[in-house]
């Protein structure tokens, strides 16, 4: 075959220049410079195709489809990837609605000129979407290689701030407000319990990351007919052993039909992705409030500056999570959505999963990047927790207070008394022992009092107002003799190990 016919996409002396047009993350700094934007990247998606191709061919070899010389030549000239050109493959990509079509023109001449009879095993029997389905699990393998590895790195920074603040006392907050004592170290074993959790789920979908072959329609028919085009009447059971074998090719999982609009396997990713940012998007949500000037009770290792405000140390880690966090939800239901696909190949439902796909793995990526810097080089400040836990004069342990008044009083009354005191202390400014004492004193008649039996022929029983002795309400004020199960719970957590990748491998 003349290699005229068929021209490689090589890149001249222009190609060297900047291509104008690439996506190096200039609006993206949630995912620029990563290790999964490289992956990602066109030039990774590229290899990835050819790794697709060039599997193919040696898993025909293998079953006897192929001539060995045939997939040698074509594993190599796959290999030389700077033959092929990502811009010129994208444009003339239009023609066929897909980057393979203009690929296995541009790798088949690059196979005939080292190899012209090889040439023909390239592609052969395959269609468009096995290669490209291939190639995306390919891309999405390698891109959870590089976020697998961030997400331990975060559990380890977490487990060791959990275990120094384990009974750090700050201010628990519902709504908004103030709820009751909790500890840093809770907080922070809350935080490493999501980021496992998005490790297993991730790790899970990525050991079944399949391999797609199933040829034009899903029957591997094609396979069929060239065994028995070259005289060697196939056995029923070849596609599916073909299938297996390609798979190992691949180091993906072999799946137990082609999933040409069965797409449990993007699915299950995209849900995955979108846990995992959301996951790590809660420690950044916690990290942007503590982090709040008027709290300070966290800071960012290394901020990131004002381009007007000299003062300012941006908490920028956190805030990229965030931005993240916001973005892959949505982009799991694109990928969701292409879950009713019609017939056997679909039109539009698989073409408008590749490019949300692979924002979702990049937006994942950078943020598992971002957030083990961020535990990393974390800054606890244990006094600013306790002076924001002492910043409402003891209101933060007003429900102590009820269970012990509940003892004199009953607990209807013991609530009444003391929403009255917290609010005199909210309104008045007045410290709540003072408030309380007011409120004591002038309590009307209790439950139990009334329910005191007068003695026998004589007046009611004389009714005194309920009271604390001051040592024992200084005791019940101190918030930090109020923190529950909070240190037994962070042991609890902890008990819970990361994976590390040198235990699988």
């Amino acid at each position: 075959m003349p290699t005229d016919d068929l021209p490689c996409s090589a890149p001249g002396p222009a190609a060297q220049q900047p291509d104008e047009s690439a996506d190096v993350g200039l609006l993206a700094p949630s995912w620029a410079g990563s290790a999964v934007a490289a992956v990602t990247a066109d030039a990774g998606y590229l290899r990835a195709l050819l790794d697709a191709e060039a599997a193919l061919t040696r898993a025909q070899a293998a079953l006897g489809l192929a001539p060995e010389p045939a997939a040698a030549a074509v594993t190599a000239a796959a290999a030389e990837t700077h033959r092929y050109d990502p811009r010129a493959l994208a444009l003339r990509a239009r023609a066929a609605g897909n980057p393979v079509v203009p690929l296995v023109a541009d790798l088949t001449a690059a196979v005939a000129a080292r190899d012209p009879e090889a040439a023909a095993y390239v592609h052969r029997g395959a269609t468009s979407q096995d290669i490209l389905d291939t190639a995306t699990m390919l891309v999405c393998a390698r891109a959870l290689d590089t976020v697998l590895p961030d997400l331990t790195r975060t559990a380890a920074a977490l487990r060791r701030i959990a275990a120094e603040h384990r009974d750090t006392p700050m201010a628990g907050r519902t709504l908004t407000q103030h709820a009751v004592p909790t500890t840093f170290g809770l907080k922070a074993a809350g935080w490493r319990g999501m980021v496992l959790d998005a490790h297993d789920r991730l790790a899970s979908v990525r050991a079944a990351l399949p391999a797609q072959l199933g040829g034009a329609a899903g029957t591997l028919a094609a396979f069929h007919a060239y065994a028995a085009a070259d005289g060697a009447p196939p056995a029923p059971d070849l596609g599916s052993r073909l299938l297996v074998r390609y798979a190992a090719e691949t180091g993906l999982a072999a799946p137990a039909l082609p999933w040409h609009t069965l797409r449990t396997p993007v699915a299950d990713l995209a849900g995955a992705l979108a846990f995992t940012t959301g996951a790590l998007g809660k420690m950044s949500a916690d990290v942007l409030t503590l982090a709040r000037t008027e709290l300070g009770e966290l800071t960012e290792g290394s901020g990131g500056g004002s381009s007007a405000m000299p003062h300012k140390t941006n908490p920028v880690r956190a805030t990229l999570i965030a931005a993240a966090a916001r973005q892959v939800p949505g982009l799991a239901a694109v990928l969701y959505g292409s879950l009713a696909a019609e017939d056997e190949r679909p039109a539009g439902a698989w073409h408008a999963e590749w490019q949300p796909l692979r924002d979702a793995l990049r937006l994942t990526g950078g943020a598992a990047r971002d957030a083990a810097e961020l535990t990393a080089e974390l800054r606890v400040h244990p006094h600013r927790m306790r002076q924001n836990l002492d910043a409402t004069g003891g209101l933060v342990v007003t429900e102590r207070l009820v269970a012990a008044l509940t003892a004199l009083t009953g607990r209807t009354e013991a609530r009444r008394l003391l929403d009255t005191a917290a609010r005199r202390t909210a309104e008045r400014g007045i410290a709540l022992p003072a408030a309380l004492d007011e409120v004591l004193h002038e309590a009307p008649p209790t439950a139990r009092d009334e329910d005191r039996p007068a003695p026998s022929g004589g007046p009611a029983a004389p009714r005194e107002a309920p009271a604390l002795s001051p040592s024992r309400l200084r005791q019940l004020l101190d918030p930090t003799g109020y923190l529950g199960s909070a240190g037994a719970l962070v042991d609890r957590a902890l008990e819970r190990t990361e994976h590390h990748p040198q235990e699988s491998a």
